[in-house]
């Protein structure tokens, strides 16, 4: 005669089954605590890239203040041009020579890191670019 046992197969699969289930409660609690920290992770890592946009500008800036310094002593071209690119430069001839000489301009630029989350943590940045020419015009 057959006695039937208690447990056994079915008991197995059930404990597997249950314990199946409770990872993936686990693997839940486990994503909610760590999905914040992603997130804030992503938004550093923006944050980042808009601030080498910024020195990427800001060397651009510099380089059209220049080129605008190298055909005309006009500061207030010289500044536009720089702020066409880039608005809110501070755009300062340091020294312009004359025909065939150099001209030197340095531009500053506030970079605000304003990026919710991650901008109260990182102060504002100042940039600052140089770029030196030939005077081609007087």
């Amino acid at each position: 005669m057959h006695v039937p046992r208690r447990g056994g197969r079915d008991a197995r699969s059930r404990a597997r089954l249950d314990h199946v289930q409770a990872d993936r409660g686990q693997a839940t609690v486990e994503l909610a605590l760590v999905l914040p920290l992603v997130f804030t992770l992503l938004a550093l890592l923006f944050q980042i890239a808009l601030v080498a946009r910024d020195e990427i500008l800001v060397t651009h800036a510099a380089r059209d203040a220049a080129r605008e310094a190298s055909v005309t002593p006009d500061v207030s071209r010289i500044a536009a041009s720089a702020r066409q690119n880039l608005p809110g430069a501070r755009v300062t001839v340091v020294r312009r020579g004359a025909v065939g000489e150099s001209v030197e301009v340095a531009v500053s630029y506030v970079a605000h890191t304003d990026l919710p989350l991650v901008g109260m943590f990182l102060p504002d940045l100042t940039m600052h670019g140089r770029s030196v020419m030939r005077v081609e015009r007087p």
